[in-house]
């Protein structure tokens, strides 16, 4: 008889643990890999109904005639509504915060501007926080603001304005759409880095705040392109200088901020669209793609630079590199501004 010998009781139980840990090992891998294919089957079979993109802006302003026309695009390309649901108001918080509680499923988005990024530090406490509770989709475009002034001022340059309100500190006045606003924080940035002493006049939204302008009531405000351009071209407004890196085709004689002397301004405005945290990532790369296949054509393209507008469609790293960058930006301006909330 030959004899064999047995395994020790600690090498039994050894051999058992690993057995153990190889079951569990691969139970959490067939986990992964069904998750996986729950969101990949939840993707080839989204949308089943309609989507909900929210605009936490008013009618008829730059988040809202963008996010109707990527709204658009994705209707078209998907087979399903996308509707647009305007919820203005409080700075955009209430708003953006419905999406940040909303269901991951894809079928609640929103849109967002500078506003959000600013208000990461505009405001002590917000319900939400950029970085954390959303996901990036896409940035969809990005357009200068336009430094204008009523004409009956009398001023035809940047160097003008700057001496004018040297010559009369605390006379001049600009206006906005609210504290906090890009437009607001496009004006501190001008007033801080030319050493200023101009006066801020906030009112309830872009209209009544471009509306002063053109009465004479306010001397000066910051504005957006797209919204200015035909009251630049009436002559109705005095368009002084571009917030962008390089001049408009649009305004080709209007210099940008860098070359009429104030070295290093920027403060152009963006639209994006973002998703609740945990959106499976294949719904997230559908909307991306589609977005990015409808923004890249030719009509739409021309659509967008005949108004002042220049489409994008990034992937969602690349804005979520952007809106990092942004939060930190508008995050100094908002301290060093002193900027508080209505």
């Amino acid at each position: 008889m030959t004899l064999h010998a047995q395994p020790a009781p600690t090498e039994r139980l050894a051999g058992r643990h690993a057995r153990r840990a190889a079951l569990a090992g691969l139970a959490l891998a067939l986990g992964a890999a069904s998750s996986l294919n729950q969101a990949a089957a939840q993707a080839t079979g989204w949308p089943t109904h309609p989507v909900k993109i929210i605009v936490p802006f008013g009618a008829g302003g730059p988040a809202d005639i963008y996010g109707r026309s990527i709204a658009q695009g994705l209707t078209e390309s998907l087979g399903q509504q996308f509707i647009v649901e305007d919820r203005p108001g409080a700075g955009s918080v209430p708003g953006t915060d419905a999406v940040a509680k909303a269901s991951p499923d894809g079928y609640t988005l929103v849109i967002i501007s500078n506003t959000q990024a600013i208000n990461e530090t505009l405001y002590p406490k917000l319900p939400y926080s950029l970085l954390r509770d959303f996901t990036p989709v896409t940035q969809v475009n990005s357009m200068p603001n336009v430094l204008v002034v009523s004409p009956g001022l009398g001023i035809g340059s940047v160097a003008e304005l700057i001496a004018a309100a040297r010559q009369r500190p605390g006379k001049l006045n600009y206006s906005s759409s609210g504290s906090g606003t890009p437009y607001h924080l496009a004006a501190e940035l001008f007033k801080t880095m030319a050493s200023l002493d101009i006066v801020h006049v906030p009112y309830r939204a872009s209209g009544d705040a471009r509306t002063a302008v053109l009465a004479g009531q306010v001397q000066m405000m910051f504005d957006s392109l797209p919204t200015t351009l035909s009251q630049i071209r009436a002559g109705k407004m005095r368009g002084l200088a571009i917030t962008s890196s390089k001049r408009s085709s649009l305004l080709p004689d209007v210099p940008t901020m860098n070359e009429a002397g104030v070295t290093g301004y920027e403060a152009d405005l963006w639209i994006g669209l973002l998703a609740p945290r945990g959106t499976p990532a294949a719904i997230v790369d559908r909307v991306q793609s589609t977005a990015a296949r409808y923004l890249a054509r030719a009509d739409v393209v021309a659509n967008y630079h005949a108004q002042g507008t220049v489409p994008i469609g990034s992937t969602p790293a690349q804005f979520g590199a952007v809106l990092q960058t942004e939060v930190e930006k508008w995050g100094r301006v908002v301290k060093f501004s002193g900027a508080t909330v209505d």
